[in-house]
């Protein structure tokens, strides 16, 4: 309804309910008038103590290439911040290179450390580029997924599990062959997305995404084999809104 045909109804029923009132002068007619801020319900506001924010994983995680305000903890941290949450820097344990091996060796003596509201998880590109076998990898994640939660307070919820990127498409990978590449990395995404099922944690596809750099080149970072700070700023924007909905 246009505003013109608005305020022509608000008219007629104004006039109708004057010409009630005036022929039935008994009866009487309350009219409440609703003010535009009583119809719009008060947004939530985030939670604002300090919340801790855990990252896992290899070269992606750690910003391979990128600069460091580029890295996609740093950007979520930021988002976060510039949406009111009150969040410390994020602690990133990962390193280029890493496998889920690598990964569970480095966590082995962190049993002590403190609670983390929320954790994300992203491991397993050189698994598939190294050789690994998806049995090992089936094995490996689970621990590092179980770890993860413990990280985050035994709440399945608190825990981001992102899948991983295609390689496939980044001109390091031009004599390569592609199409097994990505067939490996698909098999590995289908586990771990699995797996995240069982363990009720959230999973976000960023697969998808980064397949787009095999057109847009600006996905993809100075080395021609990482993603650049524009990539992990879309990761960035697919996340953060989940992040949201469990932190409020």
């Amino acid at each position: 309804m246009t505003t013109r045909n608005l305020l022509r109804s608000l008219y007629f029923f104004l006039t109708m309910t004057l010409w009630t009132s005036e022929l039935f002068p008994s009866t009487l007619i309350s009219i409440k008038i609703l003010r535009v801020h009583d119809t719009i319900p008060n947004p939530v506001k985030p939670d604002t103590t300090l919340k801790r924010y855990l990252a896992l994983g290899d070269s992606y995680t750690i910003g391979q290439s990128v600069k460091v305000n580029e890295r996609y903890p740093v950007q979520i941290v930021e988002s976060l911040r510039t949406a009111g949450y009150n969040i410390s820097d994020a602690e990133i344990i990962a390193t280029s290179g890493w496998t889920t091996r690598n990964l569970l060796v480095a966590l082995k003596d962190k049993e002590a450390m403190p609670l983390y509201d929320m954790v994300t998880l992203l491991i397993g590109v050189n698994n598939q580029y190294q050789g690994g076998s998806i049995e090992e990898y089936r094995t490996e994640f689970i621990s590092l997924l179980k770890k993860a939660i413990r990280f985050a307070g035994n709440r399945p919820k608190r825990v981001f599990v992102l899948s991983i990127p295609d390689y496939s498409v980044t001109p390091f990978a031009i004599h390569a062959d592609k199409e097994k590449i990505a067939r490996e990395l698909n098999a590995f995404n289908l586990l771990n997305k699995r797996i995240s099922e069982i363990y009720q944690v959230n999973y976000l596809n960023i697969t998808k995404e980064s397949r787009k750099a095999a057109w847009d080149h600006t996905l993809i970072a100075y080395d021609d084999l990482h993603f650049s700070g524009k990539e992990y700023g879309i990761w960035t924007t697919l996340l953060v809104p989940i992040i949201r909905k469990v932190l409020q």
